[in-house]
């Protein structure tokens, strides 16, 4: 224990120590480390530096190098900050954080076990990935196998697929020590939610959007020699899948697909030879479930195929506004031969596969926005309490207090119409959902598609310069913005999908009904 008096005394350049939340840390050594300069450092030396600390470091920093220069107690001095187990592995504290039920509010959708899961999910997260997340995001490699092995014998992967005939299949453990049979739509809601709050979008994508998007096809429409084939080692993380539907000149206009797949004079393969691009995961994947030309013009002529990667098959990575983590990629097949079995479906039925499909994926990338949209929110918050300009902290301002009004009802709002959905897909049936959801789903992401685009503008704005910066104290805000129009586009774009929600309530409108 030292006195602040001893602190003050090491003040020198080969003698210099500080105080930062209540505890003695040497840093001579670092001082020629130090990003900003040395003099910085030197200016403060033997001095109380927490204010100074907190204006432009992040915690991470303090939690890669405290126990390093750590030197002793401060006598009488009290610790504020929050232990890194607390701050990765727990609820979060910060108003509007976590979503509502989080927050102590009462809901009808979740329980105990809800929680006890996501507490599960993000204790994962804080072993496994959160280390490693500034290296992948610096290098854009693809997450590793051992990452994926990982997930796999947790179970992560097979609850990704979420509720289903699969899961009562499947026999390994899941996250929480939840049964199969209790797993339901809200679970997997938080485990997307979990994954895409670790503030590096390219990689959660590349850590689950391929299997999500690309598995459900072969598991709801392959035949169950497919299945038994495909999907264990897809689940185990010992083998990759992507979806494989936008082409260059189709995009969101899947009825006119021209990737084309000829069927053999002997009828046992297809001939697949087209293009694909901007593929999520398609440069790791494996298994393609890719949408396919194998009759007509048109969506009647649209078939869905299961193509493993093999001679013909060619990925090259497409460089895009976020990080390359996500593996998107353009994918070249060649003459590819695929067996007949390997079809989902039935053959030009592809088009109904896809539009079910959708409904899923689409609801995903909701749970995206709204999680993504909440941790940049939970950023600029703590920025505005820790932000002191013209002489006090930012959200003593009335204006800065306006702008996150908004984007807090907003937020809400989204999270609100997606807990809605999330409860029709657990309870409607499968012919209901296809008869009366797919507008709505529709309507809901292009909803907080927009919204989280909207907050992710505003999160940068309000964080100023340090919102523009690749790394420190606004990096998690900065890589959420650069992918936030993503949302907007995959999947269908805004303008598709609100065109088709109105189309559908032309469609259900009673002829009889006048003003």
């Amino acid at each position: 224990t030292f006195t602040k008096e001893e602190v003050a005394k090491h003040n020198k350049a080969d003698d210099c120590w500080v105080i930062i939340d209540g505890k003695v840390y040497d840093v001579t050594d670092f001082i020629e480390m130090h990003p900003a300069g040395a003099q910085i450092i030197l200016d403060l030396g033997g001095q109380d530096v927490t204010a100074q600390f907190l204006a432009f470091h992040r915690m991470d920093v303090f939690d890669k190098y405290a126990s390093q220069l750590f030197k002793g107690l401060l006598e009488g001095g009290k610790s504020r900050f929050e232990s890194k187990i607390r701050r990765t592995t727990q609820l979060s504290r910060v108003p509007f954080a976590e979503p509502s039920y989080w927050q102590g509010f009462k809901s009808p959708y979740f329980n105990e076990t809800h929680t006890n899961f996501r507490l599960a999910v993000r204790k994962f997260i804080a072993r496994e990935v959160y280390p490693e997340i500034d290296a992948y995001v610096k290098t854009g490699d693809a997450p590793d196998k051992d990452l994926f092995l990982k997930m796999g014998k947790a179970g992560i992967l097979a609850a990704n697929l979420g509720p289903g005939k699969h899961l009562l299949e499947y026999k390994g453990p899941l996250p929480s020590g939840i049964k199969a049979k209790d797993f339901d739509y809200f679970h997997e809601m938080i485990l997307h939610e979990e994954f895409y709050r670790i503030g590096a979008p390219g990689l959660s994508d590349g850590l689950a959007c391929g299997l999500i998007i690309g598995l459900p096809p072969v598991v709801k429409f392959g035949s169950k020699e497919l299945q038994n084939r495909i999907v264990p080692p897809c689940l185990s993380g010992e083998k990759r899948i992507c979806l494989a539907i936008t082409e260059p000149q189709a995009g969101s206009d899947v009825a006119n697909v021209q990737c084309r797949a000829v069927k053999s004079k002997c009828g046992t393969y297809y001939t697949v030879t087209g293009t694909k691009k901007w593929i999520t995961n398609g440069c790791q994947a494996d298994y393609f479930s890719c949408a396919v030309r194998t009759g007509g013009k048109g969506l009647k002529g649209v078939s869905l195929l299961l193509i493993e990667r093999g001679e013909g098959v060619t990925t090259k990575k497409i460089p895009t506004g976020y990080s390359s983590c996500a593996g998107t990629s353009l994918v070249i097949f060649e003459n590819v031969k695929v067996p007949v079995a390997n079809l989902l479906g039935p053959e030009n039925g592809g088009f109904k596969c896809i539009m079910h499909n959708f409904n899923h994926e689409r609801w995903f990338i909701a749970v995206i926005c709204c999680a993504c949209a909440r941790r940049s929110l939970e950023e600029t918050i703590k920025w505005c309490m820790q932000r002191r300009a013209f002489g006090n902290r930012l959200m003593k301002q009335p204006v800065i207090r306006a702008r996150l009004a908004e984007l807090i009802a907003q937020l809400e709002a989204g999270q609100s119409f997606l807990e809605h959905i999330t409860y029709q897909m657990q309870n409607l049936s499968y012919e209901d959902q296809n008869r009366i959801l797919g507008g709505p789903l529709g309507l809901l992401k292009m909803q907080v598609a927009k919204m989280n685009q909207f907050i992710q503008d505003e999160c940068v704005q309000l964080m100023g310069g340090r919102g523009l910066t690749q790394s420190g104290m606004g990096k998690v805000v900065w890589r959420y913005r650069s992918a936030s129009q993503y949302n907007g586009i995959l999947g269908g774009s805004n303008e598709v999908l609100s065109d088709f929600a109105v189309r559908m309530l032309d469609r259900a409108y009673p002829r009889t009904s006048k003003l």
